[in-house]
């Protein structure tokens, strides 16, 4: 079952929280939509068919429905909350051309760092000029990604290897204690590092470690969000080396410390 919360609508866009409480494994009947609209997930997993191509979705992946594409849902680990952006034709096209989108889109770290100042202007008074930069923001990264880094990047994967992908990232996000290394990750998968770092880098179009840190920051944005302002305890406690290691990492993948991080999100 499914329930929205509007967040917030203006010329040629809505903006909706989607809570869904579906738990099962087999594909949905066919649905269609009538319009463009960008959905990234928040928590949860779940999984996405297109064009005859099935997809695990999850924070570090969302996607781009098309008006009249057949879609197909399974959520075989529970529910999800996603984030909602119906646009305009003729908005879409403003930012991403004619270009069809792929399956899917990697959610790297500054797209996911648009996503959350997008929900924070939400509640901004500021909506005809700082709701709509966020959402130009979070559309333009967005765009950018479906033409650079598709999901799956790789053509002709094997079903095999795109199964294997999905299980070792559920492991990565459930942060499974085999899920420390490589060596460790692939014994529990049943197959050697250099499959699993192989099919990894071709279905999702990043290597293994940068994925591992992608999921990392992602909990440092979680809890800077929050207002964390600690930097050595959540350097420890998300298993960095140390604060500086922490800063390294939140930096190469948002372009800002965790210092800068928390005033953006702040406000």
């Amino acid at each position: 079952m499914q329930s929205g919360r509007r967040l917030a609508a203006g010329s040629g866009f809505t903006i909706t929280s989607m809570t869904c409480t579906d738990d099962h494994t087999r594909w949905s009947p066919v649905e269609s939509r009538t319009g463009h609209a960008v959905v990234l997930p928040v928590r949860g997993r779940f999984r996405r068919m297109v064009d005859g191509v099935g997809v695990d979705l999850d924070r570090t992946v969302g996607y781009v429905a098309v008006p009249f594409a057949e879609e197909r849902f399974a959520h075989p680990v529970g529910g999800d909350l996603c984030t909602a952006v119906a646009v305009s034709a003729s908005l879409w096209r403003s930012v991403a051309g004619d270009r069809r989108p792929r399956a899917a889109v990697y959610v790297d770290g500054p797209l996911e760092l648009a996503h959350r100042r997008l929900l924070r202007a939400t509640a901004s008074p500021d909506r005809d000029y700082r709701l709509v930069e966020e959402l130009v923001a979070v559309l333009g990264r967005v765009a950018r990604q479906v033409s650079t880094a598709p999901v799956p990047a790789g053509v002709g994967a094997s079903a095999a290897d795109r199964v294997l992908v999905a299980r070792a990232r559920g492991l990565l996000a459930g942060d499974d204690p085999s899920a420390r290394g490589l060596i460790p990750l692939a014994a529990g998968l049943g197959v050697s590092p250099y499959r699993l770092s192989r099919a990894f880098s071709r279905e999702m179009g990043v290597s293994l470690t940068h994925y591992r840190n992608r999921l990392r920051v992602g909990r440092a944005l979680d809890r800077l969000s929050a207002g964390e302002a600690d930097g050595a305890r959540l350097a420890a406690e998300l298993g960095f080396a140390d604060q500086a290691h922490l800063c390294r990492t939140v930096r190469t993948h948002l372009g800002h410390t965790p210092t800068e991080v928390r005033m953006l999100l702040s406000g």
